[in-house]
């Protein structure tokens, strides 16, 4: 195998390891009396309605995963559902609806997704003390949710996500706004479920797997406050500047939160969050086949933040400074998480996402150098990567040589943040189409050993 195919390989086993559909059937089984669902048993005979809702970019693969682990004729006799995805993922299941609340490769909300929450706000405020209620939640959540409060309007909602997305801020920082603005987020969905019983499993997406910030927490009591969310706000795009990018109508309803100190009703039901599969679960498998190949493997972790640029010339850095240990094996460097994209002004094109970024700063920061023994490769276990419709890209010789040869400069591309166009010219990205599943990024820096 070339280091490209080892590369690949290692990710791929990653990205298998937390394919949603199978994380679901271990989660859930079922005979003709009995369903477990993550260890805690249902009588069949006792239970109305069960009925299945979620959100996420993984909600397809766990939807269809749930209908195969109940069976045929439970899903026929008892289940009804409604999963909000994206409109690449939709796909007819037995009972449970898969609604196409956003375009493929936009993670906005979207009207579509209104329509959606709507939907799913109704099916689990019509529920009664014999149904069960499942929900399958996963990365993505936020944007498939969207139900904005009395006050403010979808496009005002738009608009903070983007400013806060664009001005870098974490996941935490922008789930910490979307909370205090949702119907939905910080426990809105427990909130207006009347069935007996409820369980979520959850794929995460988030450092540390914080219920509360995957997919906002839908399931999960809100514990931030309307301060916090203004100092979020604050912080990244100031009230009093001039090009002032958050509505006056957000700043006034969370202002109106602190003043009336506004908290909302503790749920009545009782519900079980579980999370099935995150980002240590693919860093495992990745690792494992990665040995198999007969690498030294080194775990950077899991929750590998920061600037996406920053990320991609430590990896650079790794392999340099590795290349005379690599004496028989090589090593495998391995990391895991959700860095961020400082968008540089310009008025030129441009078209990219964090993995690219990583993988093509990797290559600025190895300029001319014999990279043969080397390469970075990043991306999304979503296999979304920004708006584009790559998984992320892999840096190597190849890559370099097709730049030198069309006589293309790395650094410009990387100055304005158009990674996606570099890569495209000279064969570095990977396409992989929805992968029906969302444990953030994986990188991947391999060093060949001698032996290799």
């Amino acid at each position: 195998m070339t280091l490209r195919e080892q590369a690949e390989a290692i990710w791929s086993a990653g990205v298998a390891a937390v394919d949603s559909a199978a994380l679901v059937r271990r989660a859930i089984q079922s005979d003709h009396r009995v369903v477990t669902i993550v260890g805690e048993k249902f009588d069949l005979a006792s239970i109305g309605r069960i009925v299945v809702v979620g959100a996420g970019k993984a909600g397809a693969g766990m939807a269809a995963g749930t209908e195969a682990s109940l069976g045929w004729d439970l899903v026929a006799s008892k289940v009804v559902g409604w999963v909000n995805v994206p409109s690449d993922c939709v796909r007819p299941l037995q009972q449970i609806h898969l609604h196409a609340a956003r375009p493929a490769g936009v993670n906005e909300p979207t009207s579509d997704g209104v329509v959606g929450c709507q939907r799913i706000l109704e099916l689990v405020s019509s529920l009664d003390e014999n149904d069960l209620c499942l929900v399958l939640i996963s990365g993505g959540g936020s944007a498939l949710l969207p139900a904005p409060i009395p006050g403010i309007s979808l496009d005002d909602k738009l608009k903070v996500t983007r400013c806060l997305m664009r001005s870098g801020a974490t996941i935490q920082e922008l789930n910490t706004v979307r909370k205090r603005l949702s119907l939905v987020k910080g426990g809105g969905l427990l909130r207006a479920a009347t069935a007996g019983r409820m369980i979520a499993l959850i794929i995460s997406d988030v450092p540390g797997d914080p219920l509360d910030i995957i997919a906002s927490g839908p399931t999960v009591c809100d514990t931030g406050t309307a301060q916090d969310a203004l100092a979020v706000l604050q912080k990244y795009s100031p009230r009093t500047t001039p090009d002032a990018l958050v509505p006056e109508s957000v700043w006034r309803v969370l202002e109106e939160q602190t003043r009336t100190s506004a908290s909302r009703h503790a749920p009545t039901i009782p519900c079980r969050n579980c999370i099935i599969g995150n980002n240590q679960t693919a860093l495992d498998a990745a690792a494992s086949h990665a040995w198999s190949l007969g690498f030294e493997v080194r775990n950077l972790g899991t929750d590998r933040q920061g600037i996406a640029s920053d990320i991609g010339v430590e990896l650079a850095e790794t392999c340099l400074t590795s290349l005379q240990k690599a004496q028989g094996k090589g090593f495998c460097f391995l990391g895991g998480g959700e860095p961020v994209v400082k968008l540089a002004v310009t008025d030129r094109p441009r078209k990219g996402g964090r993995n690219q970024e990583v993988a093509l700063a990797a290559g600025c920061r190895w300029g001319n150098e014999d990279i043969r023994r080397f390469i970075v490769l990043s991306g999304g276990t979503d296999g979304e990567d920004g708006p584009t419709d790559a998984a992320g890209a892999f840096y190597d010789t190849v890559v370099q040589k097709n730049a030198k040869e069309r006589v293309l400069q790395p650094d410009e591309f990387l100055a304005i943040n158009d990674s996606y166009t570099f890569f495209d010219q000279v064969g570095g990205l990977i396409k992989t189409g929805p992968t029906h599943t969302n444990v953030m990024d994986l990188q991947i820096a391999l060093v060949a050993g001698d032996e290799q």
